[in-house]
């Protein structure tokens, strides 16, 4: 049986970047990297942006050649999945490589794409965007597709349709909610993306969802709760992630919508982390909430607080999460979390199609979105950090740089 001193399931962002920070940090023990795709650890989120449209070749993707995982003796388990975990023993059954041992692990697979829950939803003109291999499908499919529907307003619907507008094809987005992007920003940001992406050519639809997938003589067509009938040639379901705890759960970690795990990222299993999409901690930005941050920020954050404490270092994972988003020429850069906002406060035009939209609570500011305007994200992050209490009338006022309202 294969024994690792550290076993890091997954290989996505969390899990390459925690067995590289405990390589500076200079642990030297074994580790090694267990990822269900066969390809070499690489980056996601062009998965949806450049790696969709093609301005993104596969090689630019990946975080390290392979040399370097060699180099620094860290041994790639690719193409295998953990299917079960025994905490007591301390080892996990796997599709690939059998049954491995370890002293401590660190889970980090993150997230499967949810599946459409509704008949046909499992159709072979139906993709995710969350692996490699989705985006290739899509790719192989693409020369006999004219029209695509995509199910979800979410930042990954969003992005595919701007890039699948790029490459001429026509595009249909499908939303249950009255607005996009309404689990995630304000209804001012929602607006200005609707408006864009109609702008664009996109055919947007709010407050229908997709009730059956069905064939007839070949063709596809997605039957809508409003009794539309959309026919197109690929579907693509953007509609979150399922996070991948099952054997975790199994084997008596506590968790729900995810894995619990404390402020060091320690999940309630001996010797066992869990960092990255999977992880659901008590966020200080969020006032405590319980929550999951699906982010390369949190992964990356989380990753150094897991080596840290490995090392025998104090850490504690407070990390301020942020996000970004490409959209046709326009790139959105989002701090903090607006988790329980009480206000959005516009500032600029966003008929300029640069501005940004502050987000407070109790007078406090907890978040900012920014369009196109860097400086505002800079300092705004400043504000946040500071919990500052500022007024609104300033905070709107673009003439007011916002580090002049820092406390």
């Amino acid at each position: 049986m294969q024994h690792y001193d550290v076993l890091v399931v997954g290989a996505g962002h969390g899990g390459s970047q925690a067995a590289i920070q405990l390589r500076q940090a200079g642990f030297d023990g074994s580790i090694a990297l267990v990822g269900d795709e066969p390809e070499l650890p690489y980056e996601r989120p062009p998965l949806s942006k450049e790696y969709l449209t093609g301005d993104k070749d596969f090689e630019r993707m990946l975080f390290r050649p392979e040399s370097f995982w060699r180099e620094r003796d860290i041994t790639l388990l690719a193409a295998s999945r953990v299917t079960r975990v025994d905490p007591a023993a301390k080892t996990v059954a796997t599709t690939g490589h059998g049954t491995i041992g370890f002293d401590r692990m660190i889970w980090a697979t993150g997230g499967q794409a949810r599946a459409l829950p509704c008949p046909g939803g499992d159709d072979a003109a139906v993709f995710a965007i969350r692996k490699k291999r989705d985006v290739d499908a899509i790719h192989a499919a693409l020369a006999d597709t004219r029209r695509i529907v995509i199910v979800g307003g979410g930042y990954i619907g969003l992005e595919a349709a701007a890039g699948f507008r790029k490459l001429g094809k026509a595009v249909t987005v499908i939303e249950m909610a009255d607005r996009l992007l309404s689990r995630v920003a304000g209804a001012a940001l929602s607006d200005f993306y609707a408006a864009e992406h109609r702008r664009q050519g996109v055919d947007i639809r709010l407050g229908t969802t997709v009730e059956a997938i069905e064939r007839s003589d070949g063709a596809v067509s997605c039957r809508l709760s409003d009794g539309a009938i959309l026919v197109c040639d690929l579907v693509v379901a953007g509609i979150g992630i399922v996070p991948e705890v099952g054997p975790l759960i199994a084997a008596g970690a506590t968790g729900g919508n995810g894995v619990d795990v404390d402020r060091a990222c320690r999940t309630s299993l001996p010797d066992t982390y869990a960092i990255g999409d999977c992880a659901s901690h008590a966020n200080v930005w969020a006032d405590g909430e319980q929550t999951r941050v699906e982010s390369v920020q949190n992964a990356h954050d989380m990753a150094k607080v897991v080596a840290q404490d490995m090392m025998g270092e104090e850490a504690i994972y407070d990390a301020l999460p942020w996000f970004w988003s490409n959209q046709y020429d326009l790139k959105l850069q989002t701090v903090g979390l607006n988790i329980g906002h009480d206000e959005e406060i516009v500032r600029g035009d966003p008929g300029s199609r640069s501005f940004s939209v502050i987000y407070r609570k109790a007078g406090r500011v907890v978040a900012l979105d920014c369009v196109d305007r860097a400086k505002d994200y800079v300092q705004g992050r400043k504000l946040i950090e500071a919990r500052a209490e500022v007024d609104a009338g300033a905070l709107a006022d673009i003439a007011v740089p916002l580090k002049e309202l820092l406390p």
